[in-house]
């Protein structure tokens, strides 16, 4: 009996072995002519819809097979993330990630935080930016908030739902300035159409929402709520330039399940940083209204974390953190 347990030992270590090399051989040839499906938790046409089909055409030609964009709205994210998270490691289901990882983990709307992912590389940065009607009374920032401060409960802010990034940043503004607001959220879209039929009377949004609006006259921007100007923007000011302390920048990305092997991340982030430095993509941010901005995977990583802490804080002072 002894003898056989060990024989059968024996047979399964050389077995875990050899899976092994095969996994690792795996990973050094990866691609392997197979597509590689990017999860977008965003509807088709989407602002973040269509910087992740900018994204993974540049990554198609690099890796010379085809990184397909698949879109799996809901939950702000959340059914997105809980997809990939359950998908084999092996490289071939990536996610288009962001901030919201940790906004939707916070808010209690996801079970698990940014330790479900590897990260591979942070794409681009966009900044969020507040909108009200052109023919609104408000010229200002300061006029909005004087009057929200002045009349509790009459200023309906549309984000693009619960614990979404655009929440948080339209949240610690009228924090920041000690005013009073309704928080409307809204699914994809329906923020800034909402705005314009006059049922709410400003947005938070990121500027690929609103920027068609704003030249035609439209819609007017008060203020950018990140740390620098929006480039699509150059004229309006930062909340920060105007007095109030708010720069909540939104960064997107790749991140894939955990475990993933690092030749595979290496070969991944590769193509994402020939693509992001390319002149067709610093195109694309101009015309869609984000900034490339490269980042590797270990400070990719390191950005991830830090900013989780921070969200985290942030949501906690505004009673938005639920665990």
């Amino acid at each position: 009996m002894l003898r056989t347990m060990r024989a059968g030992a024996a047979r399964l270590a050389v077995a875990a072995v050899l899976a092994g090399l095969g996994s690792s051989a795996g990973a050094q040839n990866y691609p392997d002519g197979k597509p590689i499906e990017m999860t977008v938790m965003f509807g088709a046409g989407s602002a973040a819809d269509v910087t992740a089909r900018q994204l993974a055409d540049g990554m198609s030609k690099q890796l010379a097979v085809p990184v397909v964009a698949v879109n799996r709205p809901g939950g702000g994210g959340a059914a997105g993330y809980t997809y990939v998270a359950q998908q084999h490691p092996d490289g071939y289901s990536i996610i288009w990630n962001s901030n919201s990882i940790s906004t939707n983990y916070h808010a209690g709307i996801l079970p698990f935080d940014f330790h479900a992912f590897d990260p591979v590389a942070r794409v681009a940065v966009e900044i969020p930016v507040l909108a009200v009607r052109a023919d609104a009374p408000w010229r200002t920032l300061k006029d909005l908030l004087d009057y929200a401060k002045a009349n509790p409960g009459k200023v309906r802010v549309g984000n693009s739902g619960v614990g979404s990034h655009t929440h948080l940043a339209a949240s610690a503004l009228f924090a920041a300035a000690e005013a009073d607001e309704i928080e409307v959220p809204f699914g994809q879209g329906q923020a800034v159409v909402n705005l314009l039929g006059g049922h709410i009377e400003a947005t938070v949004q990121l500027p690929a929402a609103v920027v068609a609006h704003v030249k035609s006259r439209d819609l007017r921007v008060l203020a950018v709520l990140g740390s620098r100007r929006a480039s699509v923007l150059p004229d309006v000011p930062t909340a920060d330039e105007l007095g109030y302390s708010v720069a909540l920048d939104m960064w997107r990305g790749i991140a894939v399940p955990k475990g993933t092997p690092r030749a595979v991340i290496t070969r991944l982030e590769d193509a994402i940083r020939d693509t992001v430095e390319s002149p067709q993509f610093a195109a694309a941010g101009d015309a869609i209204g984000f900034t490339p901005a490269f980042l590797p995977a270990d400070k990719f990583g390191k950005l991830i974390a830090s900013d989780d802490a921070r969200l985290g804080n942030v949501m906690a002072e505004l009673g938005l953190k639920k665990r």
